[in-house]
């Protein structure tokens, strides 16, 4: 591990798009770990000593908002960022009341996610600023629409009508949508 490198956890219940984030993040000297309850979480935080968590609001039957407190009082210079998929400003308000640094929604491309790191992490002096790269994985607006009708989608079992309803938008139009596939 280079000695500049900072412990990042990522909480998250979908493998594969927890799995997506370490390999981003490792591109930036990020020591990464995963942990996909609250308990894991809880135990690789002991372990690790994360400078960074990327925390998921919804951990399969859990919420990621009860996991903030234990967090912050483990370890209080953490800085935590919620990711959410259902992203309100109700649930934005709690978060930060609960401790959390920052908020972000899902799907979120690597060159918001490194700025917000970045941000938080430059009120504390004595932790290096991560470099980004101009070339870092941005999505366009399609993709990231695209990203996040597909987790809706997910949510709802592959059920048209239930994600048309949940997205406000005729099923009709769904469709359309999912027919054209923006290019990643």
């Amino acid at each position: 591990m280079p000695k500049n490198s900072l412990n990042l956890l990522v909480v998250e219940d979908d493998h594969a798009f927890a799995q997506t984030l370490m390999r981003r993040l490792t591109k930036y000297d990020f020591n990464c770990e995963h942990a996909i309850d609250s308990n894991q979480a809880l135990l690789l935080a002991r372990k690790l000593l994360p400078d960074v968590i990327l925390l998921d609001m919804k951990l399969a039957d859990e919420s990621g908002l009860n996991l903030i407190k234990p967090l912050r009082s483990l370890l209080p210079h953490c800085k935590i960022i919620l990711l959410t998929g259902f992203a309100s400003i109700s649930t934005a308000v709690d978060a930060i009341k609960l401790g959390a640094d920052d908020y972000l929604a899902k799907p979120i491309d690597t060159k918001t996610l490194l700025a917000t790191i970045n941000s938080t992490l430059q009120e504390n002096e004595s932790i290096r600023a991560i470099n980004i790269d101009n070339d870092a994985e941005t999505l366009s607006t399609e993709q990231v629409e695209w990203q996040h009708i597909q987790q809706v989608l997910k949510v709802n079992n592959g059920n048209i009508s239930a994600t048309a309803r949940q997205l406000s938008m005729h099923r009709r139009t769904l469709q359309r949508k999912l027919q054209k596939r923006p290019k990643l």
